[in-house]
């Protein structure tokens, strides 16, 4: 029996025993309870009330009163659910509270720019900007990447809590198919997202206000970055951020505004395989002149400037 089991949710040693103490013996009565666990009748009734309240134990009607336990592999993960949002929140509050008195002690930095260094100090840092964010989060996705490409946990939280998440990804990132799963699960769950061809850049920004972006877009591993307070580059990087926006393609499943049969969705399906031009002409019986022509209309309608990112536009996007 671990006496500590539950100290990591903010309970303690007689909680911790007394739990495991009534899911062996569901429906035990509190007197029962006490000849099994040394403690005052005060202690143990407090304690019994703090396992009510978490959810962890129920108190079943009937004379006498008789306890049972949740299973722990449901209870105790939704605590611990509640208990990190909670901290997400905290930190929210804390972040506040610092901004609202950045100009009260030295411990503020007041330089504009700061620079990062070190995994775990990047890590940290791009960790407190998007979990202080209150409003929007701007993102320019490409690698390298100094966690998972496929997980980030925090955005759900964002997302869960309205803040708007717009990220840019590199195209080329998305070719890797766990990774294009991953953005879309995010655009699924309210990510506003798109890409272009070729942008080799990195840049998270939170609520317009604070921004983080490599010291060099040109490494191979990220290994420091700019902290980047109010000022005319944060004003200077936003800006850039909106001018890339409005050339991308957004990745949402969305349908083209023109119409599209089955011969374009086989054509788009060949490009997206990489299909000769002959190929594709043979194929779908058509010449080459009109083949060309069609194939350059929906180019231009995803914003595409190879063949190949057409296919691959079209069936991020749904089209296929």
């Amino acid at each position: 029996m671990s006496d500590d089991l539950l100290e990591p949710l903010g309970l303690g040693t007689l909680e911790s025993i007394l739990y495991q103490r009534v899911l062996a013996s569901p429906r035990s009565t509190s007197a029962r309870l006490a000849e099994s666990v040394d403690a005052a009748p005060g202690a143990l009734r407090a304690a019994l009330h703090r396992l009510i309240a978490a959810g962890l134990v129920t108190r079943l009607t009937g004379s006498p009163t008789r306890y049972t336990a949740a299973p722990p592999e449901i209870a105790v993960d939704a605590l611990a659910t509640q208990r990190r949002n909670d901290l997400d929140r905290l930190r929210v509050r804390v972040r506040e509270l610092a901004l609202a008195h950045a100009d009260l002690g030295p411990s503020v930095s007041s330089e504009l720019v700061e620079l990062v260094e070190g995994q775990d100090a990047l890590r940290h840092r791009a960790e407190q900007l998007q979990l202080g964010a209150q409003h929007e989060v701007l993102a320019i996705d490409c690698p390298p990447y100094f966690d998972s490409p496929t997980d980030n946990p925090i955005e759900f939280q964002l997302l869960a809590r309205g803040v708007e998440c717009r990220v840019l990804y590199d195209a080329p990132g998305l070719v890797d198919s766990a990774r294009t799963e991953f953005v879309m699960r995010c655009v699924e769950a309210g990510e506003q997202a798109r890409s272009l061809p070729s942008v080799r850049m990195k840049m998270l920004v939170a609520d317009r206000r604070c921004a983080m972006i490599p010291l060099s877009f040109e490494a191979t591993e990220s290994t420091a970055a700019l902290w980047v307070r109010p000022s005319p580059l944060l004003t200077a990087l936003v800006t850039c951020f909106d001018l890339l926006w409005d050339r991308a393609t957004p990745l949402a499943a969305t349908r083209p505004t023109g119409e599209l049969d089955d011969r374009d969705r086989e054509l788009l399906a060949l490009l997206a395989a990489g299909a000769k031009d002959s190929a594709i002409a043979r194929s779908l019986g058509l010449t080459p002149r009109t083949m060309t022509r069609r194939i350059a209309q929906l180019m231009t309608e995803l914003n595409a400037q190879t063949r190949f990112q057409a296919g691959l536009q079209a069936a991020k996007r749904g089209w296929l």
